[in-house]
C-alpha cells in the first residue's frame, strides 16, 4: 500500500527523532526542529502501513535578504531523511509537493536547500548555483606584531557579535536576518565549541572589530563565518593562520565573499590561493520570479553563512 503522506503531530516527535538518529550523525537537529513554533505543521511526514515513519522533509521559513538586499520570506527545506528500507519509492519527491504547497500558501518568495545529492531535487523544480571560496597552502608564520588584539569570544560578547554580523550583512544578498534564537541554538548547532569563534579588540575603546569562525577539518582549516572591518579580517586571519599551524594544519580554506579587503588579507592566511566552485546550493522560485531569484544566489557578495543552516 501507498505511504500515507501527512503533516507531523507531537506524537511523532519520538519517531522522527529516531529516524534523524539512524540517517545523521547530527544530535543538533532535534533541537533546531524545536526553534519554529509551528513545526509540525511545516514537518511532513511518509507513514508507512504499519503506523512508522518512512521519510521526512522540514520547511524551515526564514528572512533571507535578496539582490537588493530586502528581506524576504524564504522556505528552507532540511532534515531530509528516508529509512534505508524505504529508498527508491520516491517519497522525497512527495513530501517536497506537500512543503511546496504549504510554502507557496505562506507567501515564500522561493525556497532554498543545501545538498550533495542534487539529483534527488531537480525532478521537484530545485536547480543548482555556483557558491565559490578560496582554497591553498597554509601560509608560514609573518613576522611583525599583531595589528589588534585577539582572543576567544565568550557569552560576554554576544550582544557585540551580534551587532557585527547584522551591520556586515545589512545589505548582502542570500544572507539570513538572526533571530535571538538563531544566535542561542542555530549558530553553536552548526559551529559547536570544539573550536571556539575568535574576536579582534580596539585596544583603545575595547569594542569589538572582528569576528570569525574557523574550524579545523582534516588537514585544513576552513574559515565559515567573519563578520567586522578590514583591519579585523587581517588580525583574525593571521590568528587563525597561527592556530592551525599549532594544530599541525596544512591546507587553509576560506568562504567569505570576495572584496578588495578579503583579496588583501588572504595572504596572511594561505598561499597558492586559488579558486574552488561547488553546486551544493539549490533554489526553486515560488511566488518571486526565477530571474529574481536567480539574481539574488548569483548576486556579488552572496552567501548564505554555514551557521545559518536549515
Amino acid at each position: 500500500m501507498t505511504a500515507v503522506i501527512r503533516t507531523a503531530t507531537a506524537a511523532d516527535d519520538p519517531a522522527l527523532a529516531a529516524l534523524w538518529r539512524r540517517c545523521f550523525d547530527a544530535p543538533h537537529i532535534a533541537a533546531l526542529h524545536a526553534l519554529d513554533p509551528e513545526r509540525h505543521r511545516h514537518t511532513f511526514i511518509a507513514e508507512n502501513t504499519e503506523g512508522g515513519i518512512d521519510a521526512v522533509v522540514v520547511h524551515v521559513p526564514r528572512l533571507i535578504r535578496d539582490a537588493h538586499g530586502t528581506p524576504q520570506r524564504v522556505g528552507g527545506i532540511g532534515s531530509v531523511a528516508t529509512r534505508p528500507e524505504a529508498r527508491g519509492q520516491g517519497l522525497i519527491r512527495r513530501l517536497l509537493a506537500a512543503a511546496e504547497r504549504t510554502m507557496t500558501a505562506e507567501q515564500c518568495a522561493w525556497s532554498l536547500l543545501f545538498t550533495g545529492t542534487p539529483g534527488v531535487y531537480r525532478s521537484s523544480g530545485w536547480q543548482e548555483f555556483a557558491v565559490t571560496y578560496t582554497e591553498g597552502t597554509l601560509a608560514p608564520a609573518a613576522g611583525g606584531p599583531d595589528a589588534l588584539p585577539v582572543r576567544e569570544a565568550t557569552a560576554r560578547d554576544a550582544v557585540e557579535v551580534a551587532a557585527l554580523h547584522h551591520a556586515y550583512n545589512a545589505g548582502r544578498p542570500l544572507s539570513s536576518l538572526r533571530a535571538p534564537e538563531d544566535w542561542a541554538v542555530r549558530v553553536p548547532a552548526w559551529y559547536g565549541p570544539a573550536e571556539p569563534s575568535l574576536v579582534a579588540v580596539d585596544p583603545a575603546s575595547g569594542a569589538l572589530t572582528g569576528w570569525i569562525v574557523a574550524q579545523h577539518v582534516g588537514d585544513c582549516v576552513d574559515v565559515r563565518e567573519f563578520a567586522g572591518t578590514a583591519g579585523g579580517l587581517g588580525t583574525l586571519l593571521a590568528a587563525v593562520g597561527a592556530r592551525a599551524r599549532a594544530a599541525g594544519l596544512t591546507r587553509a580554506r576560506v568562504r567569505i565573499p570576495g572584496s578588495p579587503a578579503v583579496t588583501a588579507a588572504l595572504p596572511v592566511l594561505l598561499t597558492d590561493a586559488r579558486q574552488t566552485t561547488e553546486h551544493t546550493g539549490m533554489a526553486r522560485p515560488l511566488h518571486a520570479t526565477p530571474a529574481s531569484v536567480r539574481a539574488t544566489v548569483t548576486a556579488p557578495g552572496a552567501v548564505h553563512w554555514y551557521g545559518d543552516c536549515f
